[in-house]
This record gives C-alpha cells, structure tokens and sequence, in this order.
C-alpha cells in the first residue's frame, strides 16, 4: 500500500511539474522560448546576460518572472518584447518567431498585440484619464467617439467609474496604475508585459493592484508577464519562472484558489512552492468604489 501511494504521489508530481494551475492538455502556447542567450562583449570577455534559457507560457496564464538585480530579468523582458534581439536562440509568440522580424515588424507586431504596464506609468499629466487610455487607439486610426468609449469600458473595468474625467496629476498613484492597465487593455492586447508595475506603490495598493491584475487575466484570456524582485509578490502569478546569471533556475506553480467563497484553496500547493499569498482571499471590491489610495 505504502509503494502504490509513493508512485501515485511521484506521479502527481511529474503531471503538475512545470505548469500553469491545472494540467490540460489543450492549452494554448503564447510564448515559446528556445536555448534562448543574450551575449555582451565587455573589452576581451563576454557577458552571459541569458545563458541557455527554455521555456513556455501559454494563454490565459498570469506568468511572474522573478529575480535580484542583474539576474537577467529585465533583459529576457525586453528580448519577449522585441525590444532586443538575442544573440542566439528563438522566441515564438503568438506563433510568430520575433528573432526573426526587422525593426518596422517588430513596432507592427508590439502595436496589434502587445500592452505594457510600466512601474512610472507613463501617463500623460495633462490628460485626463480617458484621453490617457484612448491615447494608443489615435495611433491605429480610430475615430474619437469609439476609442473614448473603448476607454471608458476599461476604466469601468479597473473601478474607475469616477475619475474618468480626472486629470492623470489629479490622481492617486494607485489610481494612475489603474489607468495604466486599462490603457494596456483596451488595445485588446494577447500579451500584456508588466515591468515592476506596483514598485512606486504602497503595500496595500500593491496588493489591491496585483489581485486586479489576476482577475481580469482571467477574464480577458489574456497572457500576463510580469517582472519582479519580489519573491512575495511574484506569488500572485500562476507560475513564477525564478532567474539567476541568466538562467531560469526553477519553475514554481501557485494555485490560487481563492476565489471559492470560503476564501480557501481547493488544491494544496506542492511541498518547496513559493509561499502562499497573505490571507487567501480575493479583494471581491477591486472593480467597486475605484477610489485607491
């Protein structure tokens, strides 16, 4: 009995090894990373900034890649942003091999698929919160009329209801990062790319901020990829993809659960995962009063 237990445990194990909150086999890849290196010359030596780095994220997964300072980290980012070209290997998203495309179809293809969320947001203070998230539609041609209707859906989205006529110098810095998200979202975005997105916030709008995030990844389908320092903060994601001298040295899987009613997990987490986010539960009023602190 004790061996049938053992191998039924060693293979639950091997089935949940490396991915997203469920084994399915049905899952859709976004993002393909393959022997992926980033190779600087430095005088006569090389500087291994990615070294050998392998990998897949798929839809609908809120993905953590987290790490010290000069791990690597920033640089994968911009390498899965077509920011930077690598010195060897593939990256494939949305089916589309990046390493492969010249400057102009890299800006065509961050334009129709990719959102960003930046750590400074990157608002434009005289604006006010509309003009802010419509700001991204101007540069498809859209008319006026639908891309401020297209914001105001989004700013509902984020409970922000009520400031949508705010000027962005007007708002809180939780409210400007709501305002961020939304302008990454109303461009209907596969990817959205997240670059230490609470750093200038406080720890409860932090937390307010990262539990938003999740649920509306969940609600969109949408392929969330965050970059974080923080080991406690990368708990919020699905999986966190841990780097070190630019190689990913472990994959962790995070259930969260805590959307059930009782606040609880379902499923409990495997020995050696990342700890489990403080208290559990969903903030169930992110999308209500929006006026965040």
């Amino acid at each position: 009995m004790h061996r049938i237990w053992q191998r039924f445990v060693e293979n639950r194990k091997r089935d949940r090894a490396g991915t997203g909150i469920k084994m399915n086999d049905n899952r859709t890849p976004m993002i393909q990373v393959k022997n992926l290196y980033k190779i600087y010359k430095v005088g006569t030596n090389k500087v291994y900034a990615l070294n050998g780095v392998d990998f897949t994220m798929y839809k609908g997964e809120f993905c953590a890649i987290v790490g010290p300072s000069g791990s690597g980290k920033s640089t994968l980012l911009n390498m899965l942003a077509g920011l930077e070209k690598p010195s060897k290997g593939e990256i494939v998203i949305a089916g589309k091999h990046m390493e492969k495309m010249n400057e102009n179809q890299l800006v065509a293809f961050r334009r129709e698929n990719v959102g960003f969320i930046f750590q400074s947001y990157n608002l434009l203070q005289t604006l006010n919160a509309v003009e802010n998230v419509a700001l991204p539609l101007s540069f498809r041609g859209i008319p006026k009329k639908i891309r401020n209707e297209k914001a105001k859906k989004y700013l509902k989205l984020v409970g922000l209801e009520k400031q949508m006529k705010h000027m962005a110098n007007a708002m809180s810095g939780g409210q400007q990062q709501r305002v961020g998200i939304a302008r990454a979202l109303v461009v209907n975005p596969k990817i959205i790319f997240a670059d230490e997105p609470t750093g200038n916030l406080d720890s409860k709008t932090t937390m307010e901020v990262l539990k938003l995030m999740r649920r509306i990844v969940r609600e969109q389908n949408q392929t969330l990829v965050m970059v974080t320092h923080d080991n406690y903060l990368a708990t919020f994601a699905d999986r966190q993809f841990h780097i070190v001298d630019g190689k990913i040295l472990k994959i962790e899987e995070q259930h969260h659960e805590d959307e059930e009613p009782d606040g609880e997990q379902t499923e409990p987490v495997e020995a050696g995962s990342a700890l489990k986010a403080a208290g559990g539960e969903e903030d169930t009023n992110t999308n209500a009063g929006g006026d965040l602190r």
